[in-house]
């Protein structure tokens, strides 16, 4: 058994070394919120973040992952759902169909850590995911609701 530390719990899982995180996630630890998109790490559905920084987990072999990483995945971004990007993606009704959004928020999580009021370029070269329904634009004004929340 390995063990990995998801959302600040100790899980272990018996998943073949070159198994991608994405399905132990899914599979092993129920975590289903992290959705599977293309397999090759160009959409983004599948992001979670290793120790704060995003990753495209759907090609990241679960051995390249050690114990004492932190994984967060969309379950873990805020339980209660009042990430101030829940709350604006909500109150903008961001999604349509809603599968790539997981993995927006995850990234867009992970921009506000790096630049928590992010400049029009840093969003556009951050938020690389691709969403079916081309909500982008409700994205991005989310974003800067959220930046803007966290200021004041």
């Amino acid at each position: 058994m390995a063990t990995l530390n998801v959302n600040g719990t100790v899980r272990t899982h018996d998943a073949e070394p070159d198994t991608p995180l994405l399905w132990v996630l899914r599979e092993q630890l129920g975590l289903t919120g992290t959705k599977y998109g293309c397999g090759i790490a160009q959409c983004g559905a599948c992001t979670v973040h290793i120790d704060g920084e995003p990753v495209r987990s759907c090609v990241r072999p679960v051995s390249s992952v050690g114990a004492a990483e932190k994984i967060t995945t969309i379950e873990g971004l805020s339980p209660d759902g009042q990430h101030p990007l829940q709350k604006a993606w909500v109150k903008l009704d961001v999604p349509q169909c809603g599968f790539c959004q997981s993995g927006m928020l995850m990234t867009a999580a992970a921009l506000m850590q790096r630049s928590p009021h992010p400049s029009a370029q840093q969003l556009r070269e951050a938020m690389t995911n691709i969403c079916r329904c081309g909500t982008y634009n409700r994205v991005q004004a989310a974003i800067l609701m959220a930046t803007s929340a966290a200021k004041g």
